[in-house]
């Protein structure tokens, strides 16, 4: 009997390294899920913009020196048409002009403001432009 006991307490040890070892082996299948994911996301983030010395690839110096020639055009534009708003400020229209263009064209009078300022306050310029637009 005692024999019996001891085997029953060897059998109940090993079987709780067995449960020790299979937990330990499950941690590690875990960790590992974990591991490939990290990395996997490392080869999806690591793009390489830089080289060596820490400067952009050529693509990236050729993308900004089209930026720049595209911001200065824009800007020599935007001053171009500041310049002839005020150009067109300048003209002289009359309200009786405009109200004839805004009721027979029935137009806003922001917009045949405009239309009269750039026909420099001729009336009928004003009116043939609206008609062929």
């Amino acid at each position: 009997m005692p024999n019996d006991l001891t085997n029953i307490q060897n059998k109940r040890g090993n079987n709780e390294e067995d449960d020790i070892i299979e937990e330990d082996e499950s941690q590690k299948k875990v960790v590992g899920k974990h591991d490939t994911g990290a990395a996997d996301l490392a080869k999806v983030t690591n793009y390489g913009f830089f080289d060596e010395e820490g400067q952009g690839d050529p693509s990236t110096k050729e993308i900004s020196g089209a930026m720049s020639i595209i911001d200065s055009k824009r800007s020599k534009e935007d001053a171009e048409r500041v310049a002839r708003q005020r150009e067109l400020a300048k003209v002289t229209i009359r309200k009786e002009d405009l109200d004839l263009i805004m009721h027979e064209m029935e137009i806003s009078k922001s917009e045949a403001e405009l239309k009269l300022r750039q026909a420099m306050g001729d009336v009928v310029q004003a009116l043939v432009t609206i008609i062929n637009e």
